[in-house]
């Protein structure tokens, strides 16, 4: 019976969503707050068909987490088409790099001086919250392949960036944690650094050679001697799965890889295409012969990645059920309180101060209008990322350094499910309106 419940409900959601998706878009609600709404009544004690640990649990979290953001952010660059060089890449990269580099010390003296947290656990939740999720608020983010809107590129970019950079600052502190009182600082080195060089160059050159190398390949196949035809579905799976192994074996950052590999992918095709967007590259498709336009040069490279580019976000918005039901789960769960002072002055504290002040120190002299800022500075949203980066200290640190902060990060990731769920799509048809009458 409880099996036959199961596929019921899954049912029932999917159907649902399936039917809902472009209703919900023109409402002040996201899609995220339905599943976390979901997950959570499963993990009532009523209800109980889902009951899941998150100290427990952690390892299993951690993969299909894993597994999700691999998904996304290789969605991500693939959306974002535009040359390596272009200087519309300033904006991301500062967000992605130097807002991190704000956001973490100043969330880490936060849980020092004001949740009074060790040195080691304060830095771990600041590394935990660091990341942004564009993917949780669909309005935010790119919506089409050139479409090159300086706040939607920016924060789509940033959330590609940030989910690989944060894990250094993550494993240092489960090191801090580690470490004996009074020696911490023996931990930055200059070895380290220059890991954490290695980790974020590597990783981007791997992915981007893999990306590059792999769709030329398959172009090559298909044009040349009609092989290699169909199963879109199949070489994007590889191509994450390929980049995202070859990353972790040099010992660089994985999620940089993907979203490397993903950009990489989104390049090639850009310079196939001469300037034309994909679909007009790739014309009228007769359904009787698929296989005539996935084989002709000048369609080739726009199929293949339109195709790998549809894939993977059904693949991401699977994905997005999953983990967020996930979190409601877990919340319900959850044996600490989640509402305390410590996790609304948390969430105050990031999203009214420590993200905008981030934003700002991080523009300072870039082409970003002040709207445009002040967008960029609320729409740091944390979700997918922070969740998994919380399983993974689970299952790598000690319980008694990681388990206290388990309430403060799943507070905060609800917070801006929640909050930044309502207010996007009303911000955001106010930003359209405003470009819209500056043009």
């Amino acid at each position: 019976m409880r099996e036959t419940l199961w596929f019921l409900i899954v049912g029932a959601v999917l159907v649902f969503m399936g039917i809902a998706a472009t209703t919900l878009r023109r409402l002040p609600i996201s899609a995220a707050m339905f599943y976390l709404a979901i997950g959570y009544l499963l993990g009532l004690p009523g209800i109980a068909l889902l009951r899941l640990d998150m100290a427990v649990d952690a390892r299993l979290l951690r993969i299909i987490t894993e597994v999700a953001l691999l998904v996304s952010l290789f969605a991500i660059g693939l959306r974002l088409r535009l040359g390596v060089l272009e200087k519309l890449w300033t904006v991301p990269l500062r967000l992605g790099v130097l807002a991190m580099l704000a956001t973490i010390p100043l969330l880490t003296l936060f849980g020092v001086y004001v949740l009074q947290l060790g040195w080691g656990p304060a830095l771990l939740l600041a590394a935990i919250l660091a990341p942004t999720d564009p993917v949780l608020a669909h309005d935010v983010q790119v919506h089409t392949p050139g479409d090159h809107d300086l706040l939607r590129f920016a924060l789509s970019g940033e959330g590609g960036l940030n989910d690989g950079i944060a894990l250094p600052f993550a494993m240092l502190g489960l090191a801090l944690c580690a470490a004996p009182a009074g020696q911490g600082a023996e931990l930055l080195t200059l070895k380290l650094a220059g890991s954490v060089v290695w980790g974020v160059v590597g990783a981007l050159a791997i992915g981007g050679m893999l990306g590059w190398a792999t769709t030329h390949a398959v172009a090559w196949l298909r044009t040349r001697h009609a092989q290699a035809l169909g199963l879109e579905g199949f070489f994007a799976l590889g191509l994450i799965e390929l980049s995202f192994g070859a990353a972790q074996l040099a010992q660089t950052y994985g999620f940089l890889a993907v979203f490397a590999a993903g950009v990489a992918m989104r390049r090639v095709e850009h310079r196939a295409s001469g300037g034309q967007s994909p679909r007009k590259a790739i014309g009228t498709v007769d359904p009787e012969d698929i296989e005539a336009t996935a084989a002709n040069p000048s369609k080739a490279h726009a199929y293949i990645t339109e195709s790998v580019l549809g894939f993977t976000i059904e693949l991401e918005r699977i994905a997005e059920v999953a983990v967020m039901a996930m979190v409601g789960n877990v919340l319900a769960t959850l044996q600490a309180p989640i509402f305390t002072w410590q996790t609304v002055a948390l969430s105050v504290a990031l999203f009214v101060i420590v993200r905008p002040v981030s934003v700002e120190l991080s523009l300072l002299g870039s082409s970003a209008t002040p709207t445009q800022r002040r967008l960029m500075s609320w729409f740091g949203i944390r979700g997918i990322g922070s969740f998994y980066y919380l399983a993974f200290a689970l299952e790598h640190g000690a319980a008694a350094d990681v388990m206290p902060l388990m309430p403060l990060a799943l507070a905060v990731v609800a917070a801006s499910v929640v909050i930044h769920g309502v207010s996007a799509t009303p911000l955001m048809n106010w930003y359209h309106q405003l470009r819209g009458g500056e043009k």
